[in-house]
């Protein structure tokens, strides 16, 4: 009883120290530039200033930057839900030539940063006339070896009897494939949909390359750029994190359950 009480007292102070920083985040969203800028800092302002937000809108275009995550992290999700469960269905059932060697192939390139692949990447939206458009943020991202190897993990210990049996019936191998196959992952998707799109909608540095204009930019860009220019607005800023960071936590909220059983399923195989 003791331990267990002493490991919830540590969990706590974990925890605490984890949201605190959010905490003061949003409470530097609501405080006056003089406030901000106070020798002693203000743990919550006197009076909360909700048109940080409403002047965070008027100096920058923020509903554009928005929309521009939206699209394109919602994009890149949705294709990562289609693309990634069917390549890894076809990694952990068919048998084909090469199949191995292939998915080491794949795996080798988790060990690629994007640093290494940016300036090809750059050259071939070039080439295509894609730069500074939303094909440029997606197409290249439309898959991901991580998501391809995590669901073939997830799809592999499912009995190939069920999938025989869906062939005896007369089913296709799409119908099975969506009938039998998806059901049976779901937290699987709920984990990639999440990774997806929390690490697509704080992604930097591909967007920052590939935009030139800021009515292409996104939140993370433009909220950078929004610093770089008014240095010294800090409630305005946080005001900018705090849109940038409240989607991702409502997205877990939404979807906690399927991702904790993912997560437990993914250590107990």
């Amino acid at each position: 009883m003791t331990a267990r009480i002493g490991s919830y007292g540590v969990l706590g102070v974990v925890g605490a120290i984890t949201v605190l920083p959010l905490l003061y985040m949003g409470a530097l969203s609501l405080q006056t530039e003089a406030e901000t800028l106070s020798a002693n800092p203000v743990l919550w302002p006197e009076t909360p200033q909700f048109g940080n937000y409403a002047e965070l809108f008027e100096r920058a275009p923020f509903g554009n930057f928005i929309i521009n995550s939206i699209v394109v992290t919602g994009g890149i999700t949705v294709a990562h839900l289609v693309f990634d469960p069917l390549v890894g269905y076809v990694f952990a059932k068919f048998r084909f030539p090469l199949r191995n060697t292939l998915f080491i192939a794949l795996l080798t390139t988790l060990m690629m940063p994007l640093f290494v692949r940016m300036i090809p990447l750059y050259v071939m939206m070039s080439n295509l006339g894609w730069l500074n458009s939303y094909q440029a943020l997606i197409v290249p991202f439309l898959m991901d070896a991580f998501g391809i190897f995590l669901m073939r993990q997830f799809i592999q210990p499912i009995p190939d009897d069920l999938i025989q049996a869906a062939r005896i019936d007369g089913a296709s191998e799409l119908r099975i494939y969506a009938r039998v196959i998806l059901p049976q992952v779901k937290p699987a998707l709920a984990v990639l949909g999440l990774f997806t799109f929390v690490f697509q909608w704080n992604e930097f540095l591909w967007p920052l390359v590939a935009t030139t204009t800021e009515d292409m930019r996104t939140i993370p860009v433009g909220l950078t750029l929004f610093n770089q220019e008014y240095f010294t607005l800090w409630h305005l800023t946080a005001a900018g994190s705090v849109i940038l960071f409240v989607p991702t936590v409502l997205l877990f909220l939404f979807s906690q359950r399927y991702f904790v059983r993912g997560i437990t399923l993914s250590g107990l195989k």
